[in-house]
């Protein structure tokens, strides 16, 4: 359901720190770190190419990017990886994000989400988790 857009365009660029949950399974269900790998580079190839958003794209060192997220994704879905990158809200404060950036960023992710077969289920408790980010990104 792409309507769900909790994610954020602020994702992509570096991620605020969210405590690893005790319990792994949602990290499990994803497939773990190889899943999370897979989803993050389907996202990226997204949106660099997603004419809504790619212009937030173009100075950013995506291989650094992809790290970032993987170990963000891998960290908030209770995995071992720990994420040390910056806040949220400093990453994204100068980008002027509104909610349409940051819901196709959102859809891009189900896109990759959906392309590496994760349930919808699964895809729902993840976005659930990214959610309260969106507070931090859209700026505008």
């Amino acid at each position: 359901m792409k309507a769900l857009a909790p994610l954020a365009l602020a994702l992509l660029c570096a991620l605020q720190a969210m405590p690893a949950r005790a319990d792994d399974s949602l990290y499990t269900q994803l497939g773990g770190k190889p899943a999370l790998e897979a989803v993050v580079d389907g996202l990226l190839q997204r949106a660099t190419q997603d004419a809504r958003i790619k212009d937030f794209f173009k100075e950013t060192n995506l291989k650094f990017l992809r790290t970032q997220l993987v170990d963000q994704l891998c960290a908030v879905t209770g995995g071992p990886c720990r994420y040390e990158g910056e806040t949220m809200k400093n990453a994204h404060a100068a980008m002027g994000l509104n909610l349409a950036h940051f819901n196709a960023l959102v859809e891009d992710l189900q896109d990759a989400l959906d392309a590496a077969g994760v349930p919808f289920a699964t895809q729902g408790r993840l976005l659930a988790l990214l959610a309260p980010m969106h507070r931090d990104i859209v700026t505008r």
